[in-house]
């Protein structure tokens, strides 16, 4: 029962990674408060909350300065696959209002109740393809690129005040957050996407162990620091990629 007596909030709790970290927090003696848009049969209690909209992260905010929170899990996201010059206004906007804006304003929210007591732990869940930037994820790509820089600066501005950061970046995994779409490319790309149940106790052992940063799969360790130093080499791998993914998307 490593987290014993510990308050978690967990955005997307109701979905297919969410609810699985749920129990695991649970199992290990947290108790869990899910933010979604629809109930969250695996936490204890659920906050419903609109993440896409300046209002509802108000409202939401106002909701989180009523109850203590030891641990704040950013997991909630969204996703869309495809050329950006067919994405609209609105999807380029919740896109960077669920991926980065949202868990931005929350951890906003909380920092003041955990610096009064010197302890608490921000944990933003990103994707490999915030470091890695992928053709047709692009507004995916740079708003999980956004929180792994939010995740890096908030950790040493925090320095020795007792507040861990911890930033994990998930590879693909599957549930319903890809479409039929995402698993064609997912085959052409050949990624095999993690079992989330795996996935789940992966988030859990890094939140009890307080982990700096934890990128998941050995292959995408190494593209990560591959094209922080060499991206033009990681263009060249990705071409082939890129140009049998076109074909998903015809005139």
């Amino acid at each position: 029962m490593r987290l014993e007596g510990k308050a978690v909030v967990l955005t997307g709790a109701a979905g297919g990674i969410g609810s699985l970290l749920c129990h695991e927090l649970r199992s290990e003696g947290a108790t869990v408060v899910g933010v979604d848009r629809v109930q969250c049969p695996d936490a204890d209690e659920t906050i419903l909350a609109d993440l896409a909209s300046p209002t509802g992260l108000e409202i939401l905010c106002n909701r989180i300065d009523q109850i203590r929170v030891d641990i704040l899990v950013n997991l909630a996201g969204m996703q869309h696959f495809g050329p950006f010059d067919r994405q609209g206004p609105e999807q380029i906007w919740m896109c960077y209002a669920v991926n980065l804006i949202a868990p931005a304003t929350l951890t906003r929210c909380v920092l003041p109740q955990m610096q009064a007591r010197g302890t608490g732990q921000i944990v933003n869940i990103g994707s490999v393809l915030g470091a890695v930037n992928y053709p047709y994820f692009a507004v995916y790509s740079s708003s999980k690129a956004g929180l792994r820089g939010l995740s890096d600066a908030l950790r040493r501005e925090m320095g020795k005040s007792g507040i861990a950061v911890t930033y994990i970046a998930p590879r693909a995994v599957r549930t319903a957050f890809n479409d039929a779409e995402v698993n064609r490319f997912l085959e052409i790309a050949k990624m095999h996407p993690d079992d989330p149940a795996v996935v789940a106790r992966r988030i859990a052992k890094a939140i009890i162990e307080r982990r700096k940063e934890v990128t998941l799969g050995f292959a995408e360790r190494f593209y990560t620091r591959l094209n922080g130093a060499f991206p033009r080499l990681v263009d060249a791998g990705l071409k082939d990629t890129v140009s049998k993914a076109q074909a998903l998307f015809p005139d």
